[in-house]
């Protein structure tokens, strides 16, 4: 994997390449990344990993035409046929009115903000070993477990590098540390299975084994004999672990691609109020350590923290350059993108802010709730925003958590959901999507 300095010098090169080819413009994206982990079970240790791999990408126009072509070989002879093969894709392509690289005059200048997203710590198999070692065997001192699926225990790297035609060129490095462990509960045709999982960018910030594996172990007994709500109209509290899958619905819904597209059910909704009154929903690149922090965006655009819904009230989209010439407006430093291919939009470490009301005052709203932990499946019409999907979790019953339950349907319609849900105060950053515990007075729950 090269280093910061030479993946930009690497994209620097391929652009300035493409330009004596013939085109008019173009942009480079070096991305390499390199990870090691260690998976153990039942004590044994089954298997180390160790993975590197480089790709880079070239984008180049020629007037109104484009082409993009990836390459892992990077020898000279290669980048230039590669070069060479995408002027002449660019050449015969169709026009595209909304093609091009970001505006000139709003791209990052340096120096970056430092988003703290390395850590030179490198733990060895052997510390790796016995993180995933140490996590299982907290996990298996749970009364009740009666057998692992595994513990394991990784460290990954990333360089990440662009430079553009239009003057911009940078480049950033990233670390992840992670621990997991997965255990089964019970016996025979009861079983159940459930695991925990932390990462972090840096290694100190990780949860130690001992908290993660009795975690795993907590929830797997947790789970034990479910059984079946009567078919109707319940509360239903989406736990942390689940309740960020709304963000991201919401994400989804309003980026430029799909806005453009006429493809989302919030088309019509930008500057109304989509949330209840108070509701706050935050994109944050710039937090350091955080999972999907970021200097600048897949344009070589600056990021800014950025309320997308306040009061409530949805304030923007989110749109990389194609998409916001479509739809009139200006990128806003939201491109995301891997080495092959045009950008698209997408959000950075995205929150729900926290509500007033407490996790346990949310439990006690209503006599009888469900509180979702976990969502099988997808039943998501981002179109109509209908909403249905295979759930599990427990019975709520006057405040307090009760039987669990399995292998039920929750159904309603996103903007309903949204309207009516209410954020606790329990918010915690651990996913780079992040949300709180979420009620939501009402959906429908249907039982197999």
């Amino acid at each position: 994997m090269l280093s910061v300095e030479q993946a930009r010098d690497s994209a620097q090169s391929l652009v300035e390449q493409a330009r004596r080819a013939g085109a008019d413009a173009a942009d480079a994206v070096y991305i390499g990344s390199k990870s090691q982990g260690v998976q153990v079970r039942l004590g044994e240790l089954e298997h180390v990993d160790f993975s590197e791999g480089e790709d880079v990408g070239l984008r180049v126009f020629v007037g109104q035409q484009s082409a993009s072509v990836s390459t892992s070989d990077f020898s000279n002879e290669a980048l230039s046929a590669l070069v060479e093969r995408a002027v002449a894709m660019a050449r015969e392509a169709p026009e595209d009115p909304y093609a091009g690289l970001a505006p000139a005059q709003l791209i990052a200048r340096g120096p970056f903000p430092d988003i703290d997203a390395e850590d030179r710590s490198a733990p060895g198999p052997q510390e790796l070993r016995e993180s995933a070692l140490a996590a299982e065997r907290a996990a298996r001192a749970v009364e009740g477990v009666t057998n692992s699926s595994g513990g394991s225990a990784g460290r990954s790297a990333s360089t990440m590098a662009l430079a553009t035609s239009s003057g911009f060129s940078g480049a950033s490095r990233s670390t992840g540390h992670s621990i997991s462990v997965s255990v089964i509960a019970g016996e025979g045709p009861t079983m159940q299975r459930d695991g925990a999982w932390h990462g972090a960018r840096h290694l100190s910030d990780v949860d130690a084994p001992e908290i993660v594996g009795r975690l795993a172990g907590d929830r797997a007994i947790a789970k034990l004999n479910p059984g079946k709500p009567q078919p109707g109209r319940y509360p239903i509290l989406f736990d942390p672990r689940v309740a960020g899958s709304l963000v991201t619905h919401f994400a989804a819904s309003i980026s430029g691609g799909s806005i453009a597209r006429k493809a989302s059910f919030l088309l019509s909704k930008l500057g109304e109020r989509i949330f209840a009154d108070g509701v706050r929903i935050v994109d944050d690149p710039l937090r350091p350590r955080g999972l999907r922090s970021r200097a600048f965006d897949g344009e070589g655009l600056p990021v800014a923290r950025m309320d997308f819904v306040s009061d409530g009230i949805l304030r923007t989209w989110t749109a990389e350059s194609a998409s916001a010439r479509q739809l009139g407006i200006q990128p806003t430093g939201h491109a995301v993108r891997g080495a092959g291919g045009a950008p698209g939009a997408g959000p950075s470490n995205l929150f729900i802010e926290a509500g007033n009301r407490t996790r346990e005052e949310l439990l006690a709203s209503y006599p009888e709730a469900i509180l979702v932990t976990e969502l099988i499946g997808q039943g998501i019409n981002y179109v109509t925003g209908d909403y249905s999907r295979g759930a599990a979790g427990f019975m709520v019953r006057n405040g307090e958590i009760a039987e669990p339950v399995a292998e039920i349907t929750i159904a309603s319609n996103l903007l309903e959901m949204f309207a009516t849900l209410e954020p606790g105060s329990d918010l915690e950053f651990r996913r780079g999507i992040d949300s709180p515990t979420l009620l939501l007075p009402e959906m429908t729950v249907a039982a197999a």
